[in-house]
C-alpha cells in the first residue's frame, strides 16, 4: 500500500474498533438493482442508472476516505449488449458523463483509473473520454479504480491464453514458465491486486462472470439494498462483516 492509502485505512479501523488487518484493502462490487430501482419509483429504467452514476463517485470517494487500495466495479459486461438499444445508448451517454465528470475527484484525491474489458464494440465517444481519464489520472498514487466495461471472465482468461501462446510461439516464454503468476500477469488486471471482498447488491447471488480467476479466495457479501440506494453505512456494514471473517485461505481455522 502507499502512505496515501495507509494512513486512511488506519485512521478508519480505529473509528470502527478495528485494526488494519481486519479491514479490506481491495474491494469489487457488482453494482446491481438500477433498472429495479427505477422501476418500483414507477420510473424509466434509465433513471436508475443515472442515480446508479452518482453512486459511483460517492462510493469511490468513499473508498478513497477509507483507506481502500483498489475499487473495481462491474460497470457493463459482454452479455449487456442483448439489452435493448435505446437502453444501451442511454448507458453509453452515460458513461461518457461519468467518465468526465469524475475527473476532478480523481485528481484531488489521487485515483488512478484503468479500464478492465474489451475495447471491443464500445462506442468511440466512450472510449475517448475513457482514454483521455486514464490518462490524466495515470501518475496518480493513491486508489486504482478499476471500471469493468464491457467485461468478460471467460474471455479475460481466454486472451490471456492467447497471449501466453503467443509469446510461447515467439519464444519468449516456454510451457514451464507457465504458472499462476504467469497466468496473472496476463489478465485485464495486472495493476489490480485480486479482491478481499466482493460485494453485489440488489440480493442477487449470481458472480456473472465477473473476475472469475482473481476471486478464487475473496470474501462475498451480499446486500438487498440496489445500487442507487447504496451508500457509505452500508459500505460499513459489508466491511464490518467481512472482519468477522476467517480467511483460512485453504488452511485450517485459527478457531479450530
Amino acid at each position: 500500500m502507499t502512505e496515501f492509502t495507509e494512513k486512511y485505512l488506519a485512521k478508519t479501523a480505529a473509528k470502527l474498533g478495528l485494526n488494519t488487518e481486519q479491514m479490506p484493502k481491495n474491494i469489487a462490487i457488482i453494482m446491481d438493482g438500477n433498472g429495479r430501482w427505477a422501476q418500483k419509483k414507477g420510473l424509466p429504467r434509465i433513471e436508475g442508472h443515472r442515480q446508479g452514476g452518482k453512486v459511483v463517485e460517492r462510493i469511490a470517494l468513499d473508498c478513497v476516505d477509507i483507506g481502500v487500495e483498489s475499487l473495481t466495479l462491474y460497470a457493463f459486461s459482454t452479455e449487456n449488449w442483448k439489452r435493448p438499444a435505446e437502453e444501451i445508448e442511454g448507458l453509453m451517454k452515460l458513461y461518457t458523463q461519468y467518465l468526465i465528470g469524475i475527473r476532478p475527484m480523481m485528481m484531488k484525491n489521487q485515483v488512478k483509473l484503468v479500464h478492465i474489458g474489451s475495447r471491443e464494440n464500445i462506442p468511440s465517444h466512450v472510449t475517448d473520454a475513457l482514454d483521455e481519464s486514464m490518462e490524466m489520472t495515470r501518475n496518480n498514487v493513491g486508489m486504482i479504480l478499476g471500471l469493468a466495461l464491457n467485461y468478460s471472465g471467460r474471455n479475460e482468461i481466454v486472451d490471456a491464453a492467447k497471449k501466453i501462446a503467443a509469446k510461447i510461439k515467439d519464444s519468449a516464454l516456454s510451457i514451464e514458465d507457465i504458472d499462476e503468476k504467469c497466468i496473472s500477469s496476463h489478465l485485464y488486471t495486472p495493476q489490480i491486486k485480486d479482491p478481499d471482498l466482493l460485494m453485489r447488491t440488489s440480493d442477487e447471488m449470481r458472480i456473472s462472470n465477473f473476475l472469475l480467476w482473481q476471486i478464487a479466495y475473496c470474501e462475498f457479501y451480499v446486500t438487498p439494498v440496489c445500487w442507487p440506494d447504496f451508500n457509505r453505512k452500508e459500505l460499513e456494514k459489508a466491511i464490518l462483516e467481512y472482519s468477522k471473517r476467517n480467511r483460512r485461505f485453504g488452511g485450517l481455522s485459527n478457531k479450530s
